[in-house]
């Protein structure tokens, strides 16, 4: 059953049904203990159609996985519009308030988590969330430095460099501690801000 191919069409109320159902229930049961009869039920649809549309599990959650870390990811990445290192601390904390915004919701934290623990197994999972999340992070952020130093603006003579130091500066204290510790250790916005505010003065004081 898990070898038949996805249709081509779907409503947007059917496939926003199965998703919310099979978020709810990888989230509650794991990857491995997650039942297509309980998404298909969850869902009010038959289990058939599911896979009609999906083809197997691992695709199913393969898209899950690709389509949340893409929406997330979709209101963070801008161009930079500024022309003196000022206005460049002002772009980098906008940006990394908003990657941090993005990343640290409950769900997406728990999904994370989730696909690290199947990375083993199921690798395409782990790298539907990585070229989805970090690697488009790096790849816009990359072409941030590359304008601002075009431009005259902040000296970056390895962008990609730069564009990974600022993204592991923006996301390795909140996000380790989300993703270890849990929901509760998500901060509070104002102390998002203040970490975000940090890390821009940093950056543009490295390249100035």
């Amino acid at each position: 059953m898990s070898d038949n191919r996805p249709a081509t069409r779907m409503s947007p109320a059917k496939r926003d049904s199965i998703f919310d159902a099979a978020l709810q229930v990888f989230l509650r049961d794991g990857y491995t203990g997650a039942s297509m009869d309980d998404i298909a039920a969850r869902s009010q649809v038959s289990k058939q159609t599911v896979y009609k549309h999906f083809g197997s599990k691992e695709a199913l959650f393969v898209e899950i996985v690709s389509s949340m870390t893409a929406k997330a990811g979709d209101g963070v990445h801008t161009e930079p519009q500024v022309s003196d290192a000022d206005e460049a601390t002002t772009y980098f904390s906008d940006y990394a308030m908003r990657q941090l915004t993005a990343v640290l919701t409950p769900t997406l934290v728990q999904m994370r988590r989730l696909v690290i623990g199947e990375a083993g197994r199921f690798p395409d999972l782990a790298r539907a969330l990585y070229e989805q999340g970090p690697q488009r992070a790096l790849a816009s952020m990359t072409a941030a430095f590359a304008r601002l130093d075009a431009d005259g603006v902040l000296r970056v003579p390895d962008p990609a460099l730069a564009a990974e130091q600022f993204n592991w500066l923006v996301m390795s204290g909140p996000v380790n501690r989300a993703m270890f510790l849990g929901d509760s250790a998500i901060p509070p916005r104002r102390e998002l801000q203040r970490h975000a505010d940090a890390t821009a003065r940093l950056i543009v004081a490295a390249y100035r």
